[in-house]
């Protein structure tokens, strides 16, 4: 099983090439101590706003603060705010949507409409409503970002479980005395989570942005620590004078995002049984 799909994944240039980079961004995460050629937060008075060099290829700051290096730690903060985030909205929305589709009736009824009451609010919003209550962190918003992403993750394994617990296999189980728990866990979950992979990766993409845009309006990692969105925030603030501020960061969510998204589609095509057979 895992052949047909690497050998149906491999056959899409675009979400190997995603592969490539995303392995790579989290290599760079990993080795920020090692790899970076500056503290994030040493201050060089004597290079403020310094262009792209030889000595800092990104440029520095307005406090003289290397962004190579900054962009590098940065990483670490995108990739565990996207990896954590949609872990916790995984994890809500594999369990209500099991739930709601192994009971079905009042159960799924009640679940399904606090997904629809959940879908109503503007998602972002709501993680700025929250964000302006609490106090701004890397946690916070990790925490944030899974309790407000779960809600389409639940709808796809609500509708896998109405089909699956229908099949033979689950008949089989429930004949010779297999609880509701043991059905659920050990026998439909593990069948319904292809598509949930394919979310996860497009969800990782989605939370990486939103990190960058709370970021960016202050309201998310604060400095001196540093992320792709703050330093976005310094582009703005110096956009006429120190235009690698904005290019650099940008890019780097830019191709990021893209990338996960590539590997998205690659495994969504992979997953598809319907597919091994062309």
């Amino acid at each position: 099983m895992i052949r047909i799909i690497w050998n149906r994944f491999r056959k899409n240039p675009l979400s190997v090439a995603g592969m490539v980079i995303i392995l790579s961004l989290a290599f760079l995460a990993l080795l920020a101590p090692f790899i970076a050629p500056y503290e994030p937060t040493r201050i060089d008075v004597y290079n403020v706003l310094s262009a792209p060099s030889a000595a800092h290829p990104f440029g520095t700051d307005e406090l003289g603060r290397d962004v190579l290096s900054r962009m590098i730690w940065g990483s670490r903060v995108s990739l565990k705010v996207g990896f954590i985030a949609v872990g916790i909205a995984i994890t809500i929305g594999t369990v209500l949507g099991a739930f709601a589709g192994y009971y079905g009736g009042k159960t799924d009824a009640v679940l399904m409409r606090f997904v629809d009451i959940m879908l109503a609010f503007p998602t972002f919003f709501l993680i700025l409503a929250v964000i302006a209550i609490v106090e701004p962190s890397i946690s916070t918003i990790m925490i944030v970002i899974g309790i407000t992403g779960w809600m389409d993750v639940s709808r796809l394994v609500r509708a896998e479980f109405l089909t699956l617990k229908e099949r033979d296999f689950i008949a089989a189980a429930r004949a010779i005395g297999a609880s509701d728990f043991r059905l659920i866990f050990r026998h439909i979950i593990p069948n319904a989570l292809s598509p949930v992979f394919v979310a996860a990766t497009f969800g990782i993409a989605g939370a990486i942005l939103t990190e960058s845009g709370l970021s960016f309006l202050g309201l998310g990692v604060q400095p001196p620590e540093p992320s792709w969105g703050n330093i976005l925030t310094s582009g703005k603030d110096n956009i006429t004078v120190a235009w690698w501020l904005s290019l650099f960061p940008g890019i780097a969510i830019l191709i990021t995002v893209l990338s996960y998204n590539l590997v998205g589609e690659g495994l969504r095509d992979a997953l598809d049984p319907r597919l091994w057979r062309e």
